[in-house]
């Protein structure tokens, strides 16, 4: 699958919230959804309450669901759930997971020694990278993604232009916006992010589902 065709597997449900449909089914950060379809794999970043939500993670989850997460949010989740740290990863029925490190490095909304995350997941050929909640890190150069969901509303994470160094650092073939419209944020920043990246790296701005 190129990532021109993933992308219309990728739903965005609001906030940091997605669904990627593969030849697996996953949910990353579920926050405020819908009944959906059921999940293979649950990721969750940190353990703030609009990423780490057990009500919403148990609308998802089926015997067989998989969820990877740090150790803070694992304290709060049930079933099968599996940490990891930042560097490390996993192999689940052919999909890999890479857990990355997210964090704040002008605030203190999320402190680098949490041990939250980012997320690499690699499906059908196709590596998609989820940032978490995060500033511009160094840790993004050089990563290996063909496509990007970064954070840009400021506030707890970096802003749209700060998004847009992050994008620039990592050259996805894709950079999808998120973290914003619900808590902080708005389409505006969507917009700006775009526009500053034009004639650079293709951006697609999802409609949430």
């Amino acid at each position: 699958m190129t990532p021109q065709e993933m992308i219309i597997n990728i739903k965005w449900l609001g906030h940091d919230s997605f669904r990627i449909e593969g030849s697996k089914t996953i949910y990353i950060d579920p926050y405020q959804i819908g009944s959906g379809a059921p999940a293979d794999l649950v990721l969750v970043t940190h353990e703030h309450f609009d990423h780490c939500s057990p009500d919403d993670v148990s609308k998802v989850q089926v015997p067989g669901t998989k969820v990877i997460t740090e150790k803070d949010s694992a304290t709060k989740l049930s079933g099968d759930v599996q940490i990891l740290t930042p560097g490390e990863h996993i192999t689940v029925e052919g999909v890999t997971i890479e857990a990355l490190p997210a964090y704040n490095v002008d605030k203190s909304f999320h402190p680098k020694e949490k041990g939250w995350l980012g997320f690499i997941v690699e499906m059908d050929g196709v590596r998609i990278y989820h940032a978490g909640d995060t500033d511009y890190i160094p840790e993004m150069s050089g990563l290996k993604t063909d496509i990007a969901l970064l954070p840009i509303s400021g506030t707890y994470v970096m802003t749209a232009a700060e998004a847009v160094e992050a994008a620039l650092a990592i050259q996805p073939q894709i950079a999808i916006p998120m973290h914003y419209g619900a808590i902080v944020g708005d389409t505006s920043d969507a917009e700006t992010f775009k526009s500053a990246l034009e004639g650079k790296i293709e951006v697609v701005v999802l409609e949430q589902t």
